[in-house]
């Protein structure tokens, strides 16, 4: 992942790890740490399979996604999101960094 915050200020990921079987954690250039349940990351897919493109409105069914889905693999795409492939078969949301930190802040506002 790229190691610098960009000329607009945003921050990016300096790293992402798997801290163990349910939480995915990243650490951004400005020093937060974000750390995320993985199935919420999942059921927070924001593709067009995932989410009604005009409203926004989930589509997704939680009760068809498994308790212990998991990332299989994390690629950056560009300098702007990550994309997961997750064991449940899914491999086509894109995860921008500014949603990730909105996503972060609206899973755990009091930060801990």
């Amino acid at each position: 992942m790229a190691s610098q915050t960009p000329a607009d200020g945003a921050a990016i990921p300096r790293s992402i790890r798997q801290l163990d079987a349910e939480t995915l954690s990243i650490t951004w250039t400005d020093g937060v740490e974000s750390r995320y349940g993985v199935r919420d990351l999942r059921l927070a897919c924001g593709c067009a399979e995932c989410t009604d493109e005009w409203s926004g409105e989930p589509k997704l069914d939680p009760k068809k996604i498994p308790e212990d889905v998991r990332p299989k693999r994390i690629e950056s795409v560009g300098r702007y999101a990550i994309q997961i492939a997750w064991s449940d078969g899914h491999d086509t949301g894109i995860y921008p960094f500014e949603r990730l930190r909105r996503l972060a802040e609206a899973l755990d506002p009091a930060g801990e």
